[in-house]
C-alpha cells in the first residue's frame, strides 16, 4: 500500500514497442513514489523514455509490466468505466499548445468540452464555469470566441491548463509544458502553474530537457537515461551533489551568467547504446569516463546513498 502522503506510486513500470520483431524498450523497470502537493520533475535527453512514462501512467498507452497506484488502489488495469472515473483525477498539459487544440473550437468551446463529456451539467452552468476556467489561467473574456490560430502560444497553452483543470483533477503530467514557448512567456506560465498548484494542492509530474526549468519547479527529481532511472534526489541535492556520471554531464552544460565563473563543461563521447533489445549491463557504459568492466555485463542496481537521494551506478555499489 501507499503511504497517506503519496499520491502515486509506480513499481517495476515496462513499456516495451515491438520493433520488426524486437522489443524497443521505451520504459525498463522504473520505480517511484510522488508526494502529494509536490512536483516531481523528470529530465533526460531525448529519447530517454520521459514522455512514454507520463503517458503509460495515464494509460494514454498501455505498459507491457509493472504497477501503477493512485491514491493506494492499484491501477494498472482497469476497465473503460474505471477508465472513465480516472480521467477526472489524472490530467496532462502537452508540449505542443497549438496541435493539442481542435483548430476548429473556439476557446470557450474547446475549455467546455470535457465538461459536456464527463458532466451533466447544463449550457448555462457549463458556460459560467468556462468563465471561472478562463478567469483561472488569465484569459481576457473576450477571447471566448477566439480560435487557436488567432492566439500566441502562451494564450494557447492557457487554454490546454484550463482544460487540464476543468475536471478538478489531483494529478497533472506535465509534458514539456513551456519548451514550445517564448522565454518571456516561460516564465507566466510557470508561475500560473505554481499558483495553480498551491490554491488546488495538485500535484505534477514534470517533464523536461531544461534542467534551468526544472531546478525551479520541482521538489524532487528523477534522471532517465534510454528508459533507465538513473538517479533520483531532493531538487538541491541532485544540483549540489550530482552521483551519476550522465547527471553530472548534463548539469555541466547549463550556462551560467557570469564570464568569469564557467563551470567546465563535460562532453559525452562515444556511441549511444541500442534500447532496441538491450544486453547486460549499463546503459551508459559506452559514453561514461569511469566505465569499469563489470558496467558492461551487469546491470548497476540503484542504492540508497542518503535518506532521499538514490542512484544506479557500478560506482556505489561496491
Amino acid at each position: 500500500m501507499v503511504s497517506n502522503n503519496n499520491i502515486l506510486e509506480v513499481r517495476n513500470l515496462k513499456k516495451y514497442f515491438n520493433v520488426k520483431g524486437s522489443k524497443l524498450h521505451a520504459v525498463d523497470d522504473v520505480s517511484f513514489e510522488l508526494q502529494e502537493g509536490s512536483t516531481l520533475g523528470v529530465v533526460g535527453e531525448s529519447g530517454c523514455g520521459k514522455t512514454t512514462l507520463g503517458r503509460v501512467i495515464l494509460h494514454l498507452l498501455e505498459k507491457t509490466d509493472g504497477e501503477v497506484m493512485f491514491e493506494g488502489k492499484n491501477i494498472s488495469q482497469v476497465n473503460k468505466d474505471q477508465l472513465r472515473e480516472l480521467r477526472k483525477k489524472m490530467q496532462i498539459i502537452f508540449q505542443d499548445p497549438f496541435s493539442s487544440l481542435n483548430p476548429r473550437m473556439t476557446v470557450g468551446e474547446a475549455i467546455a468540452e470535457p465538461l459536456r463529456i464527463n458532466t451533466k451539467m447544463n449550457k448555462k452552468s457549463v458556460e459560467a464555469k468556462v468563465a471561472g476556467l478562463m478567469e483561472t489561467v488569465g484569459l481576457a473574456e473576450r477571447l471566448v470566441n477566439a480560435y487557436p490560430h488567432e492566439l500566441d502560444g502562451g494564450r494557447r497553452q492557457r487554454i490546454g491548463i484550463a482544460r487540464a483543470l476543468a475536471l478538478n483533477p489531483k494529478f497533472i503530467v506535465c509534458d514539456e509544458p513551456v519548451s514550445a514557448l517564448d522565454v518571456s512567456i516561460r516564465a507566466q506560465i510557470l508561475n500560473l502553474m505554481q499558483d495553480l498548484q498551491n490554491e488546488r494542492h495538485l500535484s505534477y509530474l514534470f517533464i523536461t530537457h531544461d534542467l534551468s526549468v526544472v531546478r525551479y519547479f520541482s521538489d524532487q527529481i528523477m534522471v532517465m537515461y534510454l528508459g533507465k532511472k538513473v538517479e533520483f534526489a531532493e531538487c538541491e541535492d541532485l544540483f549540489t551533489e550530482p552521483l551519476h556520471p550522465y547527471t553530472q554531464a548534463l548539469l555541466s552544460a547549463i550556462p551560467i551568467p557570469d564570464i568569469h565563473n564557467q563551470r567546465e563543461r563535460e562532453i559525452l563521447k562515444g556511441e549511444l547504446s541500442s534500447p532496441i533489445d538491450p544486453k547486460p549491463g549499463c546503459r551508459f557504459f559506452p559514453r561514461c569516463k569511469y566505465a569499469m568492466e563489470i558496467c558492461s555485463v551487469k546491470d548497476p542496481i540503484t542504492r540508497t546513498i542518503s535518506e532521499k537521494h538514490a542512484v544506479a551506478c557500478h560506482l556505489y555499489n561496491n
